[in-house]
């Protein structure tokens, strides 16, 4: 069925008419399954259908939604507050810089103390 013809149809024939084609599109997938599904482009065409209705049914779910206008929107817009400051680093990420320095220290002094006892 095409998008035309279902924008024509009311909102309670549309919900009644994805029930109807969900549940064929399901007694399609089964007979495919089982190996006597004659026309398998039904699975496709019964599954856009779906989606073409379920697309109808939002939009109209949309339109029921007031959308403020433009000036109303200005004048309800308050200022933005600035973002705060960048907080400095955490002690764990500090930490992980000393302790890397640490290590470095203690390989040095590990190869001098190698190196005094060689000679």
């Amino acid at each position: 069925m095409k998008a035309k013809d279902m924008r024509e149809k009311s909102t309670e024939d549309l919900a009644e008419l994805e029930k109807s084609i969900t549940r064929e599109a399901f007694q399609s997938r089964f007979k495919n399954f089982t190996a006597r599904l004659d026309d398998t482009s039904s699975l496709k065409k019964s599954r856009r259908d779906v989606a073409r209705v379920k697309t109808i049914l939002a939009e109209r779910k949309n339109i029921g939604e007031a959308t403020p206008s433009k000036s109303a929107l200005s004048a309800q817009a308050a200022p933005k507050a600035a973002k705060p400051a960048k907080a400095a680093k955490p002690a764990k990420a500090a930490a992980k810089t000393t302790s890397q320095a640490s290590k470095t220290a203690a390989k040095k002094t590990a190869k001098t103390k190698a190196s005094e006892a060689t000679k």
